[in-house]
């Protein structure tokens, strides 16, 4: 008789994997994106200094959402894995060679006007509440920080291509480089006598605008890490354009609607710093590390998913696949809320004692307003990742106009609840009127894609039984930090690490559901 064959082991799909091995590199980069903010600000404090670094970063960085990746990005990865699919890489590189030099050019000749009229910027659009002398040094480092953008609008879409590609494992990494550059800015170029962690190194001294240089050299390598995987999907580039080509004309058709969507969103960091510049000495670099302590978790659970899911999600709806393509959303959106409703609770209950130890130039009252400000943020985290998947939803479909109109109701309201909010609580109703909008935007798109896929948003039983356990675990590690005979910040971190994985039995189901996301995409792929 002849012996059966022993089960195969169930194995990661492709997407799972690729969203596993995103959270890693992301896990890595935020390490050292936080002790890039450790340099800094105990280096600067919350300080009119670092406020005017963060604010001339601004239109730079919208700059770079619109052209160099952001929106480029995500108008062209369902274009250039529609023609890797249909038409073979040959294609998609040329259409990807288009659509880069075509960005080049365009960001080099904005970049050009935004250093002419950077000044203005500054006193009438970013901080019109800074003093003269900061808003003319903002209006300086504005024009330096525009050179890092030129290059990021290689590199941002050298991410895109890769990702189309399913390579996932370079444009992970750059961004940690990103911050390799940015980190030798703040010890090396900027300080004069500053020895970071007990550590002296050379210092040259150059202050805010060695911060500056740092973010330059962090471009460079964001770009540069990512050219051997472009070389090894055969890429090689031609000085071409061509904007009558059809997938050009395409991709256009889909980024015209996101450059209007990433501008909306950009207007949340314009009128926050806008408003924080109003709001005295340090309220800007607060908000700004209350925004970035939140990313920290946001990006692990949220973004490193999405990003995954983006080029899966394309792939199935060009297969006309429907209902594979609404239960990976609904297994998505489940185990994006069990993983993120603990994390920013547990984070929100034990953020005190962190923020005091890892900022410990912050005076008490510092400490206080950037706890306060990071827990509101805390509350929108699950809408944030929420946003980011459906974003990606509507783009896998190539539908960019609905995201668009969302944005700029997110916008408006945002403008209204931030006016509204920090008449009442200062730079903590800041981050409630991005908590509100923000949600409500994810909410929205949602709901309106429910109406074209019957079934979706069937999160109802994680929902309530993630909120009841989490509940428990959180009141628990507040008890343990009031009456437990142990430094306090020991007690944080240690009960956070427990708590998610008492959380781990009760929010299994969603993980094993996404563990088995696009298996059955993966199985169409091999037939």
């Amino acid at each position: 008789m002849e012996a059966k064959a022993a089960p195969r082991r169930p194995r990661l799909t492709h997407f799972a994997r690729s969203s596993i091995i995103i959270a890693v590199f992301f896990g890595i980069d935020k390490v050292f994106a936080f002790v890039r903010q450790l340099i800094v600000n105990n280096q600067f404090g919350l300080a009119y200094e670092l406020d005017v670094f963060n604010a001339a970063n601004n239109i730079p960085d919208l700059l770079s959402a619109l052209i160099s990746g952001g929106a480029l990005g995500v108008a062209l990865i369902p274009v250039l894995s529609e023609y890797l699919e249909k038409r073979g890489r040959k294609d998609a590189w040329e259409l990807f060679t288009r659509i880069l030099n075509l960005a080049f050019i365009v960001t080099g000749v904005i970049a050009v006007v935004v250093a002419i009229f950077a000044p203005w910027l500054i006193d009438n659009v970013i901080t019109p509440g800074f003093p003269a002398e900061q808003r003319a040094l903002a209006a300086e480092l504005m024009r330096l920080d525009l050179i890092a953008i030129l290059i990021f609008s290689l590199s941002g879409l050298a991410m895109a291509g890769l990702q189309a590609n399913q390579h996932f494992i370079l444009p992970a990494l750059a961004p940690i480089l990103y911050n390799v550059g940015q980190i030798f800015g703040a010890a090396v170029l900027a300080p004069s006598d500053y020895a970071p962690f007990g550590i002296q190194l050379p210092n040259l001294g150059l202050g805010l605008h060695g911060l500056v240089y740092g973010v330059i050299l962090g471009a460079l390598l964001h770009l540069l890490i990512q050219v051997p995987g472009l070389l090894r999907y055969g890429y090689r580039w031609r000085p071409i354009l061509g904007l009558r080509a059809p997938g050009v004309s395409k991709v256009l058709r889909l980024l015209g609607p996101r450059v209007l969507t990433m501008l909306f969103i950009h207007i949340y960091f314009i009128a926050r710093d806008n408003l924080g510049s109003q709001l005295g000495e340090g309220a800007v670099t607060a908000i700004n590390l209350g925004w970035f302590i939140m990313q920290v978790p946001e990006t692990l659970l949220g973004t490193a998913v999405a990003i995954a899911l983006l080029p899966s999600i394309a792939e199935i709806f060009a297969r006309g696949d429907t209902s594979e393509f609404r239960d990976t959303l609904n297994g998505t959106l489940k185990a994006s809320l069990a993983l993120t409703i603990p994390a920013a609770a547990l984070l929100a209950v034990g953020l005190r004692p962190l923020v005091a130890a890892a900022f410990s130039a912050f005076s008490p009252a510092e400490v206080d307003l950037v706890v306060l400000v990071t827990r509101v943020y805390l509350l929108g985290l699950s809408g944030h990742a929420l946003l980011e998947i459906a974003v990606r939803s509507y783009y896998a479909q190539q539908n960019a106009v609905t995201p668009l109109w969302a944005a700029a109701l997110n916008a408006a309201g945002f403008i209204g609840f931030a006016i509204l909010f920090t008449d009442h609580w200062g730079a903590a109703g800041v981050a409630g009127a991005a908590t509100l909008s923000f949600t409500l935007e994810a909410l929205l798109l949602l709901w309106l894609l429910r109406r074209d896929y019957a079934g979706l948003l069937a999160v109802r039983g994680t929902l309530m039984r993630v909120l009841g356990v989490t509940a428990a675990v959180c009141l628990g590690l507040w008890a343990l930090m009031q009456y437990a005979p142990f430094p306090v910040l020991y007690l944080a971190l240690g009960g956070m690490v427990l708590g998610m994985l008492i959380m781990i039995p009760f929010i299994l189901p969603e993980l094993k559901l996404f563990a088995a996301l696009g298996r059955k995409m993966a199985e169409i792929s091999e037939q």
